[in-house]
């Protein structure tokens, strides 16, 4: 069976597992784990806190500095509430060559490639390493990550570089944006909405924050860089998420909003929020004053620090090398673990099958062809940690 067929196979396997984020992941890592023993491969676990998601590390060669890590993330997004045409948990193929199914590109193509490449990697005689690093809750802040890489750093012969498999059309990357992500909470006093002068609705003195954002957002684009390579240039900001209100008629006790910060190297978020942070102050203080429960508070979530792109990066040359990619140099918008890795100390590129307009999205694919392509990066990849050079 060639690789290809062999990682389409396993990409059906590892799309079978609901490995959406507020789920666990262990399930999927047992499954790898099994594949793994089989195959004489020794791994282990880097689990949270109470060991109901773990990320999973395995290295294949000899125990010298110089290797690679193929990189990528076990959790996927939800499906609640999209407009599939097929079963998200079933790898579907159709006559149009792509695989549907969640989390076909973002990313478990990738980990399925990597995985489909080790029985050739037992078999060859390895002079260089290659590791796997499989994370858990990349899609809601890259949280399980830096342990890992923790662990990595801390326990391997320094690798020479790290190639983190997000969907780019088997393309280098160099450079991601960055993200930061919060929650507003405003606490109101209940009343009857006829009676404004007894309560204070959390929803409307929440509003003018998100006005404020709504303003720092259209800033931002004007001020954007116009020799930023990203797409867009600026850095971007959005409300995702609004929850507040009991019913119609009563002046909300609550409401909650979330936004996400997505900043290019040298765009510093905090800075960038500042004014923000005291109108939120402000609102809490003022608040106050009219009944002591009430208050707004800003509470950070995950900070995920961009990839700033290297000059003639190690990875990045690496994968050109063994894609054949000549092309120009390419950012992505979307933030990755890649930042993360680098912020340890690895030269980091990006390269995975399918493309993140597919993310995200009901009826997600990879195309065949892409898993092809990966098949062959991966082909190559063996061939150069069986050389000496």
């Amino acid at each position: 069976m060639d690789l290809a067929t062999r990682a389409i196979e396993i990409l059906a396997r590892l799309v079978g597992f609901d490995t959406t984020s507020h789920l666990s992941n262990l399930a999927l890592i047992e499954w790898v784990e099994t594949y793994l023993d089989d195959l004489g491969v020794a791994h282990r676990r880097v689990a949270n806190a109470d060991g109901t998601k773990s990320n999973l590390i395995a290295t294949l060669g000899p125990a010298t500095a110089g290797g690679v890590i193929l990189s990528g993330h076990t959790d996927v997004v939800p499906v609640v509430g999209q407009a599939w045409d097929t079963d998200p948990f079933t790898l579907t193929e159709k006559a149009d060559g792509r695989l549907y199914g969640r989390g076909t590109c973002d990313m478990k193509g990738f980990l399925a490639l990597a995985l489909a490449a080790v029985p050739d990697l037992t078999a060859a005689d390895l002079q260089k390493p290659v590791h796997l690093a499989f994370s858990y809750d990349e899609e809601i802040g890259c949280l399980g990550a830096p342990a890992m890489i923790a662990a990595l750093a801390a326990e391997l012969p320094a690798p020479a570089f790290v190639v983190v498999g997000e969907p780019t059309d088997m393309e280098a990357v160099n450079g991601h944006k960055g993200i930061s992500t919060f929650q507003v909470t405003v606490t109101g006093h209940e009343a009857h909405s006829s009676q404004t002068h007894l309560g204070v609705s959390a929803i409307m003195e929440a509003i003018p924050l998100m006005a404020e954002l709504k303003a720092l957002a259209d800033r931002l684009e004007v001020e954007a860089d116009p020799e930023s390579p990203f797409l867009p240039r600026h850095a971007t900001l959005t409300i995702g998420l609004v929850n507040g209100g009991t019913a119609g008629n009563i002046l909300a006790r609550q409401c909650a909003f979330q936004f996400d910060l997505r900043c290019p190297a040298g765009q510093d978020p905090a800075t960038i929020l500042n004014p923000f942070r005291q109108k939120v102050v402000d609102l809490d203080r003022g608040l106050k004053a009219r009944f002591p429960e009430c208050g707004a508070v800003l509470v950070q979530g995950a900070g995920t620090p961009p990839l700033t792109p290297e000059p003639d990066s190690v990875a990045e040359r690496f994968v050109r090398g063994l894609t054949g990619d000549n092309g120009p140099r390419r950012v992505v918008a979307y933030a990755a673990e890649a930042g993360q890795f680098q912020e340890a100390g690895f030269s980091t590129v990006i390269c995975g099958p399918g493309s993140i307009d597919q993310a995200h999205q009901p009826n997600e694919y990879v195309e065949r062809r892409q898993m092809e392509r990966g098949a062959d990066f991966m082909a190559r990849l063996v061939t150069w940690a069986s050389s000496a050079g």
